[in-house]
């Protein structure tokens, strides 16, 4: 085995340090949860007999007089979302896997799903970031009915897996195995929509013209094609070995997805089709997703997250997802980690291939083979497969008809199908990591560097004072930034306003910056992984609500952002700078952003929201 990186094992020392009192209870925990009795054993008969009420005669012998493993399907299906729609016909597939198993399996509960795409840019997008604690609520809902021996959870978007994650690690004496459903085909391509919208925003192209372009983009079942938070999501699941090997980045229309989703049972019940070289076993016992879920396995997110130069938004949800194992991590590890995990891959924004190009490279199987041959994972984590997490270098490959016995197998995913799109270790598309922390007088923000010129790296320009992206647009529409300028967009965060993200900004930044000027952002939002190639400084902490310096930024200061040298300054003579007072939000402003679509709901999130840097929870 490959000597494990000294910076990796130091940063997982030091989280495993930092979690000690949180993580020994968390594990008691689980520990004692899994010696009680199943619970058709230990509930009470009226508590059984509504359980099973409702499914087959012949499965609630199983559950209750066979003592067959029940397990629970958590789905987050619905058909707003495009990449969620393809889960309406997973329960009858699953449930037909387990019976042939021996087993059975219920739909324990649904959790909501918003889509982002549709919510970008009106009041609806400031429920999303909370969305996550939402489903991780709902998880619980489904899975305390607590008749389950294992569970298999249906999700992939941007807040749904963290959420479900979440969730899941709160029940974490049980074993869990994640179904994706795929991306959709190749539509227009990032590149092209991204041009058009640039042309709308300049008023070039009509809302007829927008359109057609943005249907073709996002045109079928599946996700979407670029690598944002759901694609990086996919990533970090594979990473950290809770997948089937290799199904992320399979479409919904392969005939493979089917088989991948019946491995999925038979993973989940320890009975999952060897690969080869793996030593077949009669039955696995797939550890608990707590045990499993430990401090080297957040470490391995990291590391694939950095090496694929992935969504920003993980630098919020993984930081959320670790605490509920009782873990604790900050955004110092991942910049110490982004310093030595080159970046692999060039997927859009941070190239011009989508992720069906990336798949065809060799995918997430590529990515964690580079890295686990480099000692940038560790490679002696748990898994649900025996095999370990070098299962994961694999991709899924079928033989003779999809509704054959053993049809399903894996190939190496060595070496790089496509040197354009990955790249291995040896000779990355960059040294470093493609996130940057940046600290200063403003806070502590992080920027995605992967996908910004080397030559906009550093901007220092004055300052254009925001409290709205709206406010923004309007500017720009009206010639107001047409010079070097560094917008400053605030009562963005979490206890502001639910922390939504802000790609309407994309476009008319970067049509400043596609015109010569130096532009930057500087915001206490979000960006997500769509960010584009303007630099942007991120979740600034602590937010401008709750009293963060970027509530003294006055329009004229001189801004300097450094991605190089990591730092983030307002250039203001240090006396003048800390007597300033901060501005506060509005009455009206509160007003506006606390009502109207729901948002009066979210009321006690947004007061009890931790800062970006500590995950924005609100269950803490």
């Amino acid at each position: 085995m490959t000597k494990t990186h000294p910076t990796l094992l130091a940063v997982t020392e030091r989280i495993r340090e930092r979690s000690r009192p949180s993580r020994e209870p968390y594990l008691q925990r689980v520990a004692e949860m899994r010696t009680r009795q199943r619970g058709s054993d230990r509930m009470g008969c009226a508590n059984v007999a509504h359980a099973v009420a409702g499914i087959p005669a012949s499965d609630k012998f199983k559950v209750v007089t066979e003592r067959a493993p029940n397990i629970a399907v958590v789905t987050a299906y619905n058909d707003m979302l495009s990449a969620h729609a393809p889960f309406q016909h997973y329960p009858d597939v699953i449930k037909h896997e387990a019976r042939r198993l021996g087993a059975t399996a219920q739909v324990a509960g649904g959790v909501p799903a918003m889509c982002d795409g549709v919510t970008q840019g009106t009041p609806g997008m400031e429920l999303s970031l909370f969305s996550r604690d939402v489903i991780a609520m709902g998880t619980a809902m489904a899975l305390t009915h607590d008749m389950f021996d294992a569970a298999l959870l249906l999700g992939i978007c941007d807040k749904i897996v963290p959420g479900l994650l979440i969730g899941a690690l709160h029940f974490g004496h049980l074993p869990m195995v994640f179904v994706p459903g795929g991306p959709m085909p190749s539509g227009l391509s990032n590149s092209a929509k991204a041009k058009v919208r640039e042309q709308a925003a300049q008023g070039l192209v009509g809302r007829e013209g927008l359109l057609d372009a943005e249907m073709k983009a996002y045109h079928a079942p599946g996700t979407c094609t670029f690598y944002g938070t759901a694609n990086s999501n996919q990533m970090l699941m594979e990473a950290m070995g809770l997948h089937v090997p290799g199904t992320a980045f399979v479409q919904p229309g392969d005939a493979m997805r089917e088989a991948l989703t019946r491995e999925a049972v038979r993973t989940v019940l320890g009975q999952g089709t060897p690969m080869s070289g793996v030593t077949p076993q009669e039955r696995y016992p797939v550890p608990p997703i707590g045990q499993l879920v430990d401090e080297r396995c957040i470490v391995n997110a990291m590391a694939a997250l950095l090496a694929t130069g992935g969504s920003t938004n993980h630098l919020i949800h993984w930081v959320a997802v670790a605490r509920a194992a009782g873990i604790v991590i900050d955004w110092d590890d991942f910049s110490r980690l982004s310093e030595v995990v080159p970046l692999l891959t060039r997927v859009y924004p941070n190239g011009t291939a989508d992720v069906n190009e990336f798949q065809a490279a060799g995918g997430p199987g590529f990515v964690i083979g580079e890295l686990l041959s480099a000692g940038l994972m560790h490679g002696d984590v748990l898994t649900v497969r025996p095999g370990g997490i070098g299962e994961w270098a694999h991709i899924p490959a079928m033989r003779g008809e999809p509704s054959a016995e053993g049809v399903l197998h894996w190939e190496s995913a060595l070496p790089s199908r496509n040197l354009h799109v990955a790249r291995p270790a040896a000779e990355p598309f960059s040294a470093t990591g493609g996130l940057k922390l940046l600290t200063g007088n403003l806070g502590r923000s992080v920027i995605k560097v992967s996908s910004v010129p080397d030559d906009r790296h550093v901007v220092e320009a004055p300052a254009r004072v925001f409290d709205s992206q709206g406010a923004l647009q309007k500017a720009f529409a009206a010639g107001e930034l047409e010079r070097d300028v560094v917008c400053v967009v605030r009562w963005q965060g979490p206890q502001a306003n639910g922390m939504p993200e802000l790609h309407k900004l994309t476009p008319p930044l970067s049509v400043l910056q596609g015109k010569g000027f130096k532009v930057a952002l500087v915001t206490d939002g979000r960006m997500s992984g769509a960010s584009g190639k303007v630099p942007a400084a991120i979740h600034l902490s602590p937010e401008a609500a709750d009293g963060g310096p970027l509530a003294k930024v006055r329009d004229g200061d001189l801004i300097r952002l450094d991605a190089v040298a990591g730092t983030l300054e307002a250039l203001v003579p240090k006396d003048e700078w800390d007597a300033r007072p901060l501005a506060t939000m509005t009455d009206a402003q509160r007003e506006e952003d606390g009502h109207g679509l729901g948002r009066e709901l979210f009321a006690g999130m947004r007061r009890n929201a931790t800062t970006a840097e500590q995950g924005a929870c609100t269950w803490l």
